[in-house]
């Protein structure tokens, strides 16, 4: 028998080396690489053949072939998946654990299967009693799913390659990193096991039709364990966020060879499962007080969707050397450039103070078109002035002051317009849209540089502002 050979290979971007080391030398990761046990194939097989050619086709295929895709009827995870999922994807959703991440395909797969189609759930980590208690507890238990509760990669590709009276169309993996093919000599949720699975599993996949979406541990550090590779083996990654201080979950899709990515899905966690959010700006605002400093309204826009969101700042004085700047639901790094520019630009000094901000809601934000309802809240906070009630802000700020444009600002603020906004504070356009026009019942406040920002949210005595914090 041959023997078996050992490989290192890098969990960020399947580098593969010879020997470990600390660090990758192609990504430059720390801690990352892994050993791996690769089976040498047997003698006499692993010799040199040539190869049956390629048969090409052209790339226009059928005219008017329609590839109808699998809705589940719920609204917000249709969106984020582009419509529906599409036969012969494959789709990966990582969570933290107890987020909602079973529940959420639990729910999908029953009303996909009470339309028609042949739906399939594995379990790894549960039996298929457990799944059935979940089910009876959200009244899902008269939905036709098949259940099973397996490991072995084998036995599953059987199953589905089997058919039966009529085709499978859905398939469940949860989790992946409970899978395993038992010709590697390796434990479950290993990098080799995690790949090999996931390429089988997917090969199938793709072959018989069936859409399969695979469920993913995540590490520490909110990324989906295993190898990284694992996500470009798939079609679709979908990440479920949210607090678990508060009842909103986020469905955030990060890739999609079939939709819009950085699209997402609000959904609010309930007794009897998850019930999608159909307007959640009403929902992420219905609890602002609107006569306390501090308080912004930003206007984000999250793939396709505009969303309202409150951002909050405190500013206080610290008897710190190195004043503290905690930050929920917004990126660190970027605060602590928006407080530079506030103290370079503009005069208002926020180093000798402690820097707190929140995005309410539990909901995070990625896009630079914050930075203006940040440096707003700070300001505010920082004079005690609360601001307008019915004002939003967007826009991105540059490193020298500058307030520069950001993307579809008619829908930001035709979305701000329907909740009753009357006053939006965005930057000046140096080019006019033909295409867009805003609202007709909403004031526009175009500004060019941050120092305006502090001329108009200062109570009228910026000057005393500036120098407080100095």
């Amino acid at each position: 028998m041959a023997k078996a050979q050992k490989s290192y290979s890098c969990q960020s971007c399947g580098a593969i080396t010879s020997k470990w080391s600390g660090k990758c030398e192609s990504c430059g990761e720390w801690n990352c690489i892994i050993e791996e046990v690769i089976q040498a194939a047997p003698k006499g097989l692993g010799g040199r053949t040539k190869g049956r050619q390629i048969e090409f086709v052209a790339l226009s295929g059928e005219n008017g072939k329609i590839y109808p895709r699998h809705k589940t009827g719920i609204q917000e995870f249709d969106r984020v998946t582009g419509g529906g999922l599409v036969p012969g994807s494959a789709t990966l959703i990582g969570g933290d654990p107890g987020i909602g991440k079973s529940t959420l395909l639990l729910q999908a797969v029953c009303a996909m299967a009470k339309g028609g189609a042949r739906c399939l759930y594995v379990s790894g980590e549960e039996s298929v009693d457990q799944v059935r208690m979940r089910a009876s507890r959200m009244h899902l238990a008269d939905a036709p799913v098949e259940l099973a509760s397996a490991t072995n990669v084998r036995d599953i590709v059987a199953s589905v390659e089997g058919g039966g009276d009529k085709p499978v169309s859905i398939l469940i993996i949860d989790s992946i990193q409970t899978m395993f093919i038992d010709s590697i000599d390796s434990a479950p949720g290993t990098v080799t096991q995690v790949r090999t699975s996931a390429q089988e599993i997917i090969r199938t996949a793709k072959a018989k039709g069936v859409a399969v979406i695979f469920v993913g541990h995540v590490t520490k550090d909110g990324q989906i364990a295993g190898p990284r590779v694992l996500e470009h083996m798939v079609d679709t990654v979908l990440y479920f966020e949210g607090d678990r201080s508060h009842q909103f979950r986020i469905l955030r899709g990060v890739k999609n060879r079939f939709g819009p990515t950085d699209e997402i899905g609000v959904f609010e966690m309930a007794g009897a499962g998850l019930v999608e959010v159909a307007n959640p700006s009403e929902l992420f605002l219905s609890q602002r007080a609107s006569d306390v400093a501090g308080s912004a309204v930003l206007a984000a826009l999250e793939g396709t969707r505009p969303l309202l969101v409150e951002v909050q700042a405190l500013v206080a004085p610290s008897s710190l050397a190195a004043p503290r700047r905690a930050v929920l639901g917004y990126d660190h790094n970027r605060l602590a450039m928006i407080a530079a520019v506030l103290e370079t630009r503009s005069g208002i000094s926020l180093s000798g103070h402690d820097i707190f901000l929140n995005i309410a809601g539990g909901i995070r934000i990625h896009e630079p078109a914050a930075d203006l309802a940040v440096a707003a809240a700070l300001i505010s906070a920082l004079s005690g002035n609360p601001l307008p009630a019915e004002t939003v802000f967007f826009g991105e700020i540059g490193l020298a002051g500058e307030i520069r444009q950001v993307a579809q600002p008619d829908l930001r603020l035709k979305e701000a317009a329907k909740l009753g906004f009357g006053e939006g504070v965005v930057p000046a356009l140096k080019n006019k849209n033909k295409g867009a026009k805003p609202p007709e019942n909403i004031r526009i406040c175009a500004v060019k540089h941050i120092h305006e920002i502090a001329d108009m949210f200062a109570g009228g005595d910026v000057q005393k502002i500036r120098a407080r914090s100095a």
